[in-house]
């Protein structure tokens, strides 16, 4: 039998959630798993590195790697360092020689070493893509990672109340960090290139795909910009593959007022002629089953319910639980 080919779409804390679960499936299902990540991020680590050096932002598409590495103490090592993050340097105590610290910059705090890594190796190999791949390799990592577009983008968002003080003003936000931290209420989003091109390989991997998963995750600025890159939205709709989206436990910052059903209902408002086939929900963060069960209808899906967060009360996926959840849909019709 083939291998079941899945395609994650997100990017950070959401989708190295995901694919941490989809790893955990292994044992059990054939998978070929390929992930696939926004870059639209312009804060932290990957923010500097792309104002300074241009390319694509790399931190989410280090989660990505990372959550896929293998398990051999060699590679678990290097993964480790892949997510190392340089603290700040503690300057030189006084000497009789020196008596005196000279001030100097600290440009390698709060890097990763994975995002200089894969600004490193774009710069040898010429191109992301094979960036991602080879550092896959070296953190033999099982499945690939893609970037949703070659070209780093930037996402913008039509804000109600993003200043408290003007509650119902309309203003517009910009940036991946910025969108994310609002305090008002998204309205609309879009990105900037409005369509920027996809990456081909991405193309591919959607349409040969057997599942095509969507969160958990930021909305607004993991999952929803996957539906606004023309050449992916394409493949996407036209896909023979099988379609499922992950809710998420709670809203976020940049969701806060978005019930559940709301989440769904933004996917057909960003790609109306989305169709779904399963949403997979935490039973414990479904307020209304009858509202979410509707809400996914309206797509054609088929709400299936399971306990998938940790047990810690935080609002975090379990991997082991999501993977548990995940086999029996994605054995379906095998």
């Amino acid at each position: 039998m083939t291998p079941t080919r899945v395609v994650a779409f997100g990017g950070g804390h959401g989708l190295s959630a995901s694919l941490r679960a989809l790893r955990h499936c292994v044992p059990e299902l054939d998978l070929d798993i390929t992930a696939v990540v926004t870059v639209g991020d312009d804060g932290g680590s990957s923010g500097r590195l792309r104002a300074e050096r241009g390319g694509l932002p790399p931190g989410d598409l280090r989660q990505a790697l990372v959550a896929l590495a293998g398990d051999h103490p060699a590679t678990r090592r290097s993964a480790a360092l892949f997510q190392h993050r340089f603290a700040a340097a503690v300057p030189p105590a006084p000497t009789i020689a020196t008596p005196v610290p000279v001030a100097v910059g600290d440009s390698l705090a709060g890097h990763a070493v994975g995002n200089l890594l894969l600004h490193g190796l774009t710069d040898l190999l010429g191109d992301p893509v094979a960036a991602l791949d080879h550092a896959g390799a070296m953190l033999g990592a099982v499945g690939r990672v893609l970037p949703m577009s070659r070209q780093p983008v930037g996402i913008e968002a039509r804000v109600r109340g993003a200043d408290p003080e003007h509650p119902d003003e309309v203003s517009t936000v910009r940036g991946q960090h910025q969108v994310a931290v609002t305090p008002g209420t998204v309205e609309s989003l879009r990105l900037n290139p409005s369509a920027p091109a996809a990456c081909a390989e991405a193309v591919t991997a959607v349409r040969a795909a057997d599942w095509l998963i969507f969160g958990p995750g930021s909305w607004y600025t993991s999952v929803l910009p996957h539906l606004l890159v023309p050449g992916l939205a394409d493949a996407i709709v036209s896909s023979p593959a099988r379609r499922l989206v992950t809710l998420n436990l709670v809203a976020e910052k940049e969701t806060s007022g978005l019930s559940l059903p709301d989440h769904l209902d933004t996917l057909r408002r960003y790609l109306p002629e989305l169709k779904v086939d399963r949403v997979l929900a935490d039973s414990t963060a479904v307020a209304d089953p009858v509202a979410v069960e509707r809400a996914a209808e309206s797509l054609g899906a088929r709400l299936v319910l399971a306990p998938v967060a940790v047990l810690d009360g935080t609002p975090r996926h379990d991997p082991a639980a999501l993977g548990a959840a995940l086999v029996p849909v994605l054995r379906a019709d095998r």
